[in-house]
């Protein structure tokens, strides 16, 4: 494949553009950081899902109302509580598969709906007040132990990792509302 992985994500030593399998040209070398990095993120993202998903075991749920509920908790820390909308677009969850997750997590005691605004009609996501406490005696480890990690990086450095990966979420983005639309792109024809 063009970035050296074959589907599997396995390094294709032949593909690193040096021509001799070993990454010794420079650009070799490049290709090789670029996709250590790459992997970096796919095993961070992994490692997220798995802690999303022992969250969800830790609540007794299902790991999509976890990761719906992480969501409404951190955008709620944010200072910009989720809509019903935003919180699918979010879980990529139809309108339909929203609203009966949310009825879930309300009637387990997760979430609070509220109407804030001065449209009536907006629903606001709200975490309740029993489950703040337990996500953060969840995720105060987590939190502190990326804060940890964070602060051995100078405030330069933080800025280019914040826009390494601004660039990449706009790409993602870019990828699965163009090309990737309809589930994917056309297969080759044989």
């Amino acid at each position: 494949m063009a970035n050296g992985h074959g589907a599997d994500g396995d390094r294709d030593r032949e593909s690193d553009g040096s021509g001799n399998g070993n990454g010794d040209s420079a650009d070799g070398r490049e290709a090789v950081r670029v996709d250590r990095v790459m992997d970096g993120l796919r095993a961070f993202g992994a490692n997220y899902t798995e802690f999303t998903r022992r969250f969800a075991t830790w609540l007794g749920l299902h790991s999509t109302d976890a990761a719906a509920l992480v969501e409404i908790l951190y955008a709620e820390d944010q200072g910009t509580p989720l809509s019903p909308a935003r919180l699918s677009e979010r879980v990529s969850l139809s309108s339909g598969a929203t609203a009966i997750l949310l009825k879930r997590l309300e009637q387990a005691g997760h979430i609070v709906r509220t109407r804030e605004s001065a449209d009536r009609r907006v629903v606001t996501l709200r975490s309740s007040p029993d489950i703040r406490p337990r996500a953060i005696a969840f995720f105060g480890p987590y939190s502190e132990r990326m804060s940890e990690a964070m602060a051995a990086y100078s405030p330069q450095e933080i800025q280019h990792f914040e826009n390494l990966l601004g660039t990449l979420r706009t790409t993602m983005d870019a990828l699965l509302a163009h090309e990737y639309e309809g589930g994917g792109p056309t297969p080759p024809t044989p």
